[in-house]
C-alpha cells in the first residue's frame, strides 16, 4: 500500500492510506465494458436525468411553490393586472425576468421528454435482445419502475406552472382518481388538500418532484449500475465473445473518456432544443381558472396513451347501493394501465416459466432468432401506439376533416385486432429473415455473375460468407420445447398439477414453433467446401 501510494498526488494518496482508494480503483477502473451503438441508449437517460437535476437546482431558486393570489405586475404586459397564484406568476417571471430562465426552462422539459423517451427505448432494446434474461431480472423491475417514476415525476412537474393547461391535466387526473370505488374521494382530498384545485397542490406536487421521487430514481439508478457492474454487461455474439468473458474496452481512460465526450453532446444537443424548439409557453396559457378549459389540450405525449384509452371507452356506468362505478374512466384509468404494465414488469418470468430456461445468459438475441418474443414485442407497441394515436381523435378529425365518432370506432378495433395482427406479421416476418440467413449460409452470398454449365444451364455464381459473418449467424443455441411430463411418476403414483404441466408444454411448443435452426457444423462446411473427404470423415 505504501509503495501504490507513494506513487499518487498527496491529496490523493492523503485519501488512499485512509479509505483504500487504490486498491478498489484498480480492480474497477479496469472492468471491461462493451461497445456498441445501443448501448448508448442507456446513457443518454442516465445524461438527461444529470441535466434534469442541474436545471432544477436552477429554477428552484426562483419558483415559488405557492398558490396565494397576486396580481401580475412583470414585463409581459399581456398578463399585466391579472389575478394568479405565485407558482405560475414566479414561472412567469423566470421566462422573462430571470437572465438565462426562459432557457434553462426549456431544457429542464425537454430533457424530461428525453429522459422518458431514452428509458423506453433503452428498455425495448433489453426486450427485444433478450437482456432481462437471468440474472438480470431484478435490474428489469428496476428498470420498468425508474420509467414508471420518471412518467410520474415529469407529469407532477408539468403541472407545478399552474397554468391552463397543466390545470386541465389535473382536471383530468382528478377525475380519474375519483373514479376508484369507496377511496377515490378521500384520496382526491388528500392531493388536493381539500376540493379540486385545493390550495396546497403546487406546495405537495414541488416537493414530491423535488425531493421524493428524484431521490427514489437516484438510488434505483445507483443499485440498477451496481447491478450492471457486478453481473457484468451483455454483449452481442461475436467471435471471441462467450457467456463467460466480455470482449470490450477498459472502463479507464478508454470508456470515461468516450462517456464524459457523450455527456457534453446530450447536453449540447439538449440546450440547442431549448434555445430553438419552443417548448410549454405558459405565458399563451394564462393562469389555471377552473371554469375555463383549454381547445384541443393535449398531454405530454408519454401520458398520451392513458388519455386515449379514456377517450376510447364508452360511458358506462353502474350503480352498486350508494357507490357509482363509472367504466368509462374506471377501466381504462386503473385496470387497464396496471394489467399492462404488470405484464411487461413479469414478461421475463413468464418467459422463463414457459421455457424452462433458467441459464445465465451474457449474449444477446437477434430478434429474428427469438420471432415469438418479437411478435410479442410488436403487439404490446402497437397496443400502446393505438393508444397514443386516440389520445388526438379529435385534432386527427379536424386536421383531416373526419368524424371524430369514426376514428374513435377505428381505434377500438384496432386495439382488439392490432396487436393480434402485428404479433403474426412481426413473427412471421423474424421466421422469414431466419430463412434468409440459412439461405445465405448454405449458398453464400449473390455475386450477380452468371455462368454456364457444360450442358448449357445458367445459374448464378455465389461466394461464401467470411467466418466472422458466418460465426454471427450461428452463434445461438438451440433451444427444444418442454416436453409433457407422463400422468405417472416411477412409482405408478399421478403426478400434481398434470393440466399445469400440459398447458405449460402447450406454450412452450407454440413459443419455439417454426424457429429455423442454424445449419450444423459439417452441414455448413459441406455447404461452403463441399461434401468433407472421406479419409477425413470422423
Amino acid at each position: 500500500m505504501t509503495s501504490v501510494a507513494a506513487e499518487l498526488p498527496p491529496p490523493v494518496a492523503w485519501a488512499d492510506e485512509r479509505l483504500g482508494l487504490a486498491k478498489l480503483g484498480r480492480k474497477n477502473l479496469r472492468k471491461v465494458f462493451p461497445d456498441h451503438w445501443s448501448f448508448m441508449l442507456g446513457e443518454v437517460a442516465l445524461y438527461s436525468f444529470v441535466i434534469l437535476i442541474l436545471s432544477g437546482v436552477f429554477l428552484t431558486l426562483w419558483f415559488k411553490p405557492s398558490m396565494a393570489e397576486v396580481q401580475y405586475n412583470g414585463s409581459y404586459s399581456l398578463l399585466k393586472g391579472l389575478h394568479m397564484s405565485e407558482a405560475y406568476e414566479s414561472t412567469v417571471n423566470i421566462s422573462f425576468d430571470v437572465r438565462g430562465g426562459l432557457l434553462v426552462r426549456q431544457i429542464h422539459h425537454w430533457a424530461a421528454v428525453l429522459f422518458i423517451a431514452a428509458m423506453m427505448v433503452h428498455l425495448l432494446r433489453i426486450f427485444f435482445t433478450g437482456a432481462f434474461r437471468k440474472p438480470r431480472e431484478l435490474n428489469w423491475l428496476i428498470g420498468i419502475g425508474m420509467l414508471f417514476l420518471g412518467i410520474v415525476e415529469g407529469f407532477i412537474g408539468y403541472g407545478l406552472p399552474d397554468d391552463l393547461l397543466s390545470g386541465t391535466g389535473l382536471r383530468i387526473t382528478e377525475g380519474l382518481v375519483l373514479a376508484a370505488p369507496v377511496v377515490g374521494t378521500y384520496l382526491s382530498f388528500f392531493i388536493f388538500g381539500g376540493e379540486f384545485p385545493g390550495d396546497d397542490f403546487v406546495s405537495r406536487f414541488f416537493t414530491v418532484h423535488v425531493l421524493l421521487i428524484p431521490g427514489i430514481i437516484l438510488a434505483l439508478v445507483t443499485v440498477h449500475l451496481f447491478l450492471v457492474v457486478y453481473h457484468k454487461h451483455t454483449q452481442y455474439a461475436g467471435p471471441g465473445r462467450t457467456e463467460k468473458n466480455v470482449v470490450g474496452l477498459p472502463l479507464f481512460p478508454v470508456y470515461v473518456a468516450k462517456a464524459g465526450g457523450f455527456f457534453f453532446v446530450v447536453f449540447g444537443i439538449t440546450a440547442l432544443m431549448g434555445a430553438l424548439m419552443q417548448i410549454n409557453p405558459v405565458w399563451l396559457y394564462g393562469p389555471y381558472n377552473p371554469a375555463e378549459v383549454t381547445a384541443g389540450s393535449q398531454p405530454d405525449w408519454y401520458m398520451g396513451w392513458l388519455d386515449g384509452a379514456v377517450r376510447l371507452m364508452p360511458g358506462i356506468e353502474s350503480h352498486l347501493g350508494t357507490v357509482t362505478i363509472g367504466w368509462n374512466i374506471f377501466l381504462p384509468a386503473l385496470v387497464v394501465p396496471p394489467l399492462f404494465i404488470g405484464f411487461v414488469a413479469l414478461y421475463p418470468f413468464i418467459e422463463q416459466w414457459v421455457t424452462g430456461d433458467k441459464r445465465e445468459h451474457h449474449l444477446l438475441d437477434r430478434p429474428r432468432n427469438v420471432p415469438t418474443r418479437t411478435g410479442i414485442g410488436v403487439g404490446m407497441i402497437t397496443f400502446y401506439g393505438v393508444l397514443w394515436l386516440n389520445s388526438g381523435n379529435d385534432l386527427i378529425a379536424t386536421h383531416f376533416h373526419s368524424s371524430i365518432n369514426t376514428i374513435t370506432w377505428v381505434c377500438r378495433v384496432l386495439v382488439l385486432i392490432g396487436p393480434v395482427i402485428a404479433f403474426w406479421i412481426a413473427r412471421r416476418w423474424a421466421l422469414s429473415l431466419q430463412r434468409a440467413d440459412y439461405e445465405r449460409l448454405t449458398h453464400g452470398l449473390e455475386t450477380g455473375v452468371i455462368v454456364r454449365s457444360p450442358d448449357g444451364g445458367y445459374s448464378e455464381k455465389h461466394r461464401p460468407l467470411s467466418r466472422f459473418a458466418a460465426y454471427e449467424l450461428t452463434a445461438r443455441e438451440r433451444l427444444l420445447p418442454l416436453q409433457t411430463p407422463p400422468d405417472t411418476d416411477e412409482n405408478g403414483v399421478r403426478r400434481p398439477h398434470r393440466r399445469r404441466d400440459r398447458i405449460r408444454a402447450a406454450l412452450s411448443r407454440f413459443y419455439f414453433s417454426d424457429i429455423v435452426e442454424p445449419p450444423a457444423a459439417d452441414e455448413l462446411t459441406a455447404a461452403q467446401h463441399g461434401p468433407a473427404r472421406p479419409e477425413l470423415d470422423g
